[in-house]
């Protein structure tokens, strides 16, 4: 069994990887670390959890006692944490904040998709980012043909858990229900990540990536829609993608069009692409808590002790 400890216990990453990992085949989490929480039931703040999760919060940190640490700090956070602790040297760790998204300090960026034999034999690992999954899935396979030639337009939309679980003005329910908003356009945090992961698969990328990020009326999800120029036909776009995630163990292309509720609740990631004149255009949806964040940490956990990628990860979607 993989002991793990999970720090930062008491957000929604962490409440949804504590969903996965107490009915995860081969994992006993051991510590949940909340210091504002400590000596609380986890099933008091996380009330999904009610009758299966009998563990309390503590805000001690045995990194002797477990084999893999999931960081569920908030952005700048984590850096912090591991400069103030010294940690076991064989223990695994893996990120969820921004903080090493660079892949500083031997952190290795933790898209499968991307660079999955890179993650297997990894160390550390950055989970990347909800909508930096979500829209390089729309882009990774042009780019590793080298089909990126001019600018790229992204519109996606959000569900508020992306915003996390502490209250503000825009996520609040008499503001959020019946609304949708623009916030960060041009200028969303992580846009580094993806530019940096194109330029690494396509050389000399240097193309706009104009990014309009929208707040959706609902808790869970992100709907991208991307469109760009691209030589290709139809057919060709089709061929490409679908050889491109012929391995992937979560990620599917569609013959038809996609829609939010197929991967809500799921690790999926569902794409659909369509030619428009010589505009090539990309549907990509996953959930923003599970491929978007706490889902992806456990493939990259499953990957690093070289278990089946998708073990404790067989979820359905709401579908209705």
């Amino acid at each position: 069994m993989i002991k793990a400890g999970i720090i930062g216990g008491a957000g929604y990453t962490a409440g949804e990887l504590l969903r996965i990992l107490i009915h995860h085949p081969q994992v006993e989490v051991v510590f949940v670390n909340s210091s504002s929480n400590a000596g609380n039931a986890v099933a008091s703040v996380h009330s999904g959890l009610f009758g299966e999760c009998e563990l309390n919060f503590t805000d001690e940190l045995p990194f002797d006692q477990v084999d893999v640490l999931f960081i569920c700090s908030g952005h700048g956070d984590s850096r912090k944490f591991l400069e103030a602790h010294e940690l076991p040297a064989e223990l695994k760790i893996i990120d969820l904040s921004t903080d090493y998204r660079d892949e500083s300090d031997g952190f290795v960026y933790g898209l499968p998709e991307y660079q999955r034999s890179k993650i297997q034999g990894a160390q550390k690992i950055a989970n990347p980012g909800c909508f930096a999954t979500c829209i390089q899935l729309a882009l990774l396979p042009l780019a590793h043909a080298q089909l990126l030639k001019s600018e790229i337009h992204v519109t996606a939309i959000t569900g508020s858990t992306g915003a996390g679980v502490k209250p503000s003005a825009t996520t609040h329910f008499s503001w959020r229900n019946d609304n949708i908003s623009v916030y960060k356009a041009f200028t969303h945090q992580h846009l580094i990540e993806i530019n940096q992961t194109l330029k690494n698969m396509q050389a000399g990328f240097d193309q706009d990536l104009n990014f309009v990020p929208m707040r959706g009326d609902f808790a869970r999800g992100i709907f991208a829609s991307v469109y760009t120029d691209c030589e290709l036909s139809q057919d060709e776009a089709i061929a490409l993608y679908k050889d491109f995630y012929k391995d992937a163990a979560f990620t599917f292309v569609s013959d038809s069009n996609i829609d939010m509720k197929q991967v809500v609740n799921t690790n999926k990631a569902m794409v659909y692409v369509c030619k428009h004149g010589k505009k090539l255009h990309i549907l990509s949806a996953i959930d923003n808590l599970a491929k978007g964040a706490s889902g992806q940490a456990v493939q990259n956990m499953n990957l690093i002790f070289g278990l089946d990628e998708k073990c404790g990860l067989g979820l359905k979607s709401i579908g209705f």
